[in-house]
């Protein structure tokens, strides 16, 4: 282990792998509310959060298992459950007037089209200004989910295989092959309620 006079120990936060206070710092003097998009295997959570001095406030939270009060099936924690967070945390954010904030993604890899992208590219379509660059964002047949659709029906022939990689979506009575339809009438009716004021009819 390092020692000498000169030596830091980095704050806890960043030895637990919590937090980066280098990019933390440059987010909060933005002045600008952070769009917080944190994802495991299972959930996505969608953040508008402002810095004060006293601490962080949340100002709006997306949690995708909120996506079932819209009808969702598909499993928690895939692509087009992504984008649907981050659209409904835009929503959200929207209905609570506010228009612009920065991308704050942790200390999760930038990999290009992926699930934290597909965050923020459900915050951008409800309308929230975030700066970024499109190249990072995930194509829109991705975000439909057709890359599962096509992917399940490679398993065609393999009715034992298909049942085993499927069973979340088969438990919920969705055809992984409908997938891009199914995230399509879910994106609309949450689109459609917060026309109505935010709540599902």
């Amino acid at each position: 282990m390092a020692k000498g006079s000169r030596y830091r120990l980095p704050q806890h936060r960043r030895i637990e792998g919590k937090t980066d206070y280098h990019a933390r710092k440059a987010l909060v003097l933005s002045g600008k509310p952070r769009l917080v998009a944190r994802i495991t295997l299972k959930n996505v959570i969608a953040q508008i959060i402002i810095a004060k001095p006293q601490g962080d406030e949340v100002l709006v939270s997306a949690h995708s298992k909120e996506l079932k009060d819209y009808a969702w099936k598909a499993p928690m924690g895939n692509l087009p459950t992504a984008y649907l967070t981050g659209l409904l945390c835009g929503l959200k954010a929207k209905a609570k007037g506010v228009a612009e904030a920065i991308f704050d993604i942790g200390l999760h890899s930038p990999s290009k089209g992926g699930r934290i992208f597909a965050v923020l590219k459900g915050a951008l379509d409800a309308g929230i200004s975030v700066p970024h660059s499109k190249e990072k964002l995930p194509e829109e047949k991705r975000i439909e989910g057709e890359h599962i659709a096509k992917y399940a029906e490679t398993f065609a022939s393999s009715a034992e295989e298909y049942q085993s990689k499927f069973a979340k979506y088969l438990e919920q009575k969705l055809s992984p092959e409908t997938l891009p339809k199914h995230f399509t009438e879910v994106r609309t009716e949450i689109l459609a309620a917060f026309k109505s004021g935010g709540k599902k009819k």
